[in-house]
């Protein structure tokens, strides 16, 4: 396996692959890696020639300084990781490699920007939007895989893909979970042992809110969660919305064939997000 620091020496690794007829897959992730991107990579080797993983801390996405500050970093065994999963090469930049000017650019991803995570966190998808096109600028891939746990996030990627004309596929990946349901998280190192026995909850109240989707409309369920998160003693809702998982605008009435429950909660400082689909 091949590490890279440095943007010419991946783009010329990556230059030199297309034209010896390789397919090349790419992992972007943060770090801090569990076995959910590990099947993301052992997806993408399965499916290309080369998989291409990157890791960088984006501080442009986090407009919290204090959540820049506590992400976890463990390249070292991030490594050894991604060796055994199969991973080809290692893009792992210091942030003064990928922005050495302040990066200016503004997209426009319409109403998909403006609810949940995009009301919440000001400016966090522009910096996805930035960091990935530059990704995909400098590995050159034919196929980018992403989880949908953060599936607001994929429905931006697709969108970006479309602004900017870029040829590269997006391969949504299942959440994975452990085996109590939690979702798997770089953030979820930081809960305390209390937060993480704590934590399960999210999805069962996501699976309840499931359950009620056969006779109750999304403002009834919407309560109802709001509710069940009222009296947990540890975990605090920051918001549950039931929203189209094609155009991700709020739904209020019946609940409809590809509809999804969203939500963000902070197990003490630690903010974890889930998602289910409700039909």
């Amino acid at each position: 396996m091949l590490l890279f620091k440095t943007i010419k020496e991946t783009r010329d690794y990556s230059e030199k692959c297309r034209k010896s007829g390789l397919k090349i897959g790419f992992v972007p992730t943060m770090g801090a890696l569990h076995e959910g991107h590990l099947s993301l990579v052992r997806r993408a080797k399965s499916e290309n020639d080369i998989v291409v993983c990157s890791i960088f801390v984006n501080p442009i996405q986090f407009n919290n300084p204090d959540d820049l500050l506590k992400y976890p970093r463990t390249l070292e065994r991030d490594m050894e990781m991604l060796q055994e999963a199969g991973c080809d090469v290692v893009f792992a930049p210091a942030v003064e490699e990928m922005y050495p000017e302040k990066a200016t650019k503004e997209y426009d991803f319409g109403a998909l920007a403006n609810v949940m995570e995009g009301a919440f966190r000001p400016g966090h998808f522009n910096g996805v939007g930035i960091v990935v096109h530059k990704l995909f600028d400098i590995t050159l891939p034919h196929k980018a895989y992403f989880g949908e746990k953060d599936f607001q996030q994929l429905q931006i990627i697709k969108k970006l893909v479309e602004l900017e004309h870029l040829d590269v596929e997006i391969i949504p990946c299942p959440i994975s979970r452990e085996t109590d349901g939690l979702a798997r998280s770089s953030r979820n190192e930081r809960l305390t042992p209390e937060m993480r026995r704590a934590a399960p909850y999210i999805y069962m109240v996501l699976q309840e809110a499931g359950n009620l989707a056969k006779t109750n409309t999304a403002a009834e369920i919407e309560k109802y969660v709001k509710f069940k998160f009222d009296s947990h003693p540890l975990l605090k809702l920051e918001y549950f919305s039931i929203a189209s998982g094609n155009d991700l605008q709020p739904v209020t009435g019946a609940i409809s064939e590809g509809d999804m429950g969203f939500i963000a909660v902070f197990a003490g400082e630690v903010r974890l997000i889930d998602n289910i689909q409700l039909k």
